[in-house]
């Protein structure tokens, strides 16, 4: 009995480790077209990312201040101003550097903790620029899993600022 027990409980071991990297591939997916959308100015992509729930929640806290947002309505309507008024190409903008040259975001995953069709993600993001300082975030996403596809119901991004002694 122990001998067909194994191989079994191999083979589900294998399959759990096999869909847990995809979904993991998956999320990181998510994250990257949420952030590109957002930088890129495309507001379709940027909603498509997420799902639309009372319980979306959306901070940001850096030097120039702290805020958030509850209820992907809200959300939504709190980016209206950004999606008007910003232009791609710009001597000042957000998704190209200012030598014209699309940015580099840079990722350093620390964490994907999935939880069945949830998923809790923490990393630290760099926005590579060689002429505009950008700050260095701490961030994390929850994500839900619907219908096969992973979306963003929560973002939380906090500036690093970094240690001075004194």
């Amino acid at each position: 009995m122990k001998t067909k027990t194994l191989p079994l409980l191999g083979l589900l071991c294998l399959l759990f480790a096999s869909v847990t990297a995809q979904d993991e591939k998956a999320i990181k997916a998510a994250i990257e077209k949420e952030t590109m959308a957002f930088f890129n100015l495309d507001r379709k992509g940027w909603e498509e990312s997420w799902l639309p729930v009372s319980y979306a929640y959306w901070s940001y806290s850096d030097s120039t201040g702290t805020s958030y947002v509850e209820g992907w309505e809200a959300v939504k309507k709190s980016f209206d101003a950004y999606f008007k008024t910003q232009r791609p190409n710009r001597d000042i903008d957000v998704a190209h550097t200012s030598n014209n040259k699309p940015i580099a975001i840079d990722r350093t995953w620390k964490e994907i903790r999935i939880y069945g069709t949830g998923a809790f993600v923490r990393y630290d993001q760099r926005v590579k620029d060689d002429q505009i300082y950008r700050d260095e975030t701490s961030q994390i996403r929850v994500l839900e899993k619907k219908d096969g596809k992973w979306k963003i119901i929560c973002v939380g991004a906090i500036a690093m600022y970094p240690i001075v002694d004194y």
